[in-house]
């Protein structure tokens, strides 16, 4: 028997017919569309479709959505001026730092970009203050990715409320703030990691299970209770033909787009897990389209709170 999938790509297309007319009625009000200004540093391939991918859909629902590039070579004292004119500007609702940064940038470059942007328009969730108010249970401005996979889990009516949530990676971008999150619609939440002893069997008594570790096929069938309902949020790009191989079979569709592209976007979650979980979101089509989705409600979110109100 074959999970349900959560159609990722559905959610996000209702929280976008919801944000839509929203956005409209704004831009008529405050004559002007909520704006996002995107920054984007070096020639990531992957980094480069993520931001086409969010300049598309801010435009398809009728934000302002500009992008300012920076060379790979690019100091970090010309980001940090950069994210401080997207601070200064007042058609710029919500700011962006694609990551990854380069290397080159340092090892606190992102830690240092997150502190600089204004709170108010930190639609990605992670300045200290919005880490906090998210703690607290009152963030307006909650991380994108996270608070998509709640929008993925409450929309398709899997139930959070007392269920036992076991989360697989810990960082600040998604495992943690998706902890809280959890904890804050009542689940009984625990949080595992590259040091947990006995991961697969900590994972295998989750009635929610998501992975987050960029792990290409690391959740086997062994982590996995049956019926669980199964979040795959990692995404890693391969081009390694036996580690597809090892993932699908011959003659699957996701061989053939290999065959045809070279290339293969994965999740962290084995495709025989399919096999034994109640309800799974597949890697692509999952969590990926609304991670966007939740950057244009935020947006909107931010340039309401700026103009003062809600409405």
């Amino acid at each position: 028997m074959s999970a349900r999938v959560l159609d990722g790509a559905d959610v996000a297309n209702q929280i976008r017919s919801e944000v839509g007319p929203a956005i409209a009625a704004f831009t008529a009000r405050a004559g002007r569309p909520p704006g996002l200004g995107i920054v984007l540093v070096g020639d990531d391939p992957a980094s480069e479709i993520y931001v086409r991918n969010k300049l598309k859909s801010a435009a398809g629902a009728g934000l302002r959505a500009d992008l300012e590039r920076l060379p790979a070579t690019a100091r970090l004292a010309e980001l940090l001026e950069a994210v401080e004119r997207l601070n200064r500007s007042d058609a710029h609702d919500g700011i962006l730092v694609q990551s990854p940064l380069p290397p080159a940038m340092g090892v606190d470059a992102e830690r240092r970009v997150f502190d600089l942007i204004r709170p108010d328009k930190d639609v990605d969730g992670f300045h200290p203050t919005n880490v906090g108010h998210l703690v607290q249970n009152r963030a307006p401005l909650p991380a994108c990715t996270p608070s998509g996979v709640i929008e993925l889990l409450e929309r398709s009516h899997v139930p959070i409320a007392g269920a036992r949530a076991v989360v697989i990676g810990r960082s600040d971008i998604v495992g943690k703030p998706l902890a809280i999150l959890l904890l804050h619609r009542h689940a009984t939440v625990t949080i595992c990691h590259s040091r947990t002893t006995d991961l697969a069997g900590a994972a295998a008594g989750a009635d929610i299970l998501v992975s987050a570790i960029g792990r290409p096929g690391f959740v086997t069938r062994s982590f996995v209770k049956p019926g669980a309902t199964v979040v795959d949020v990692g995404m890693t790009q391969i081009d390694d033909r036996a580690t597809v191989e090892r993932l699908f079979p011959p003659g699957s569709k996701r061989r053939e787009v290999f065959e045809r592209r070279g290339a293969l976007v994965v999740g962290d979650v084995h495709p025989d897990v399919a096999e034994i979980a109640g309800a799974l979101s597949p890697v692509p089509g999952g969590v990926g389209p609304l991670t966007i989705a939740m950057l244009l409600k935020n947006t909107l979110t931010a340039a309401q709170l700026r103009a003062g109100g809600t409405g």
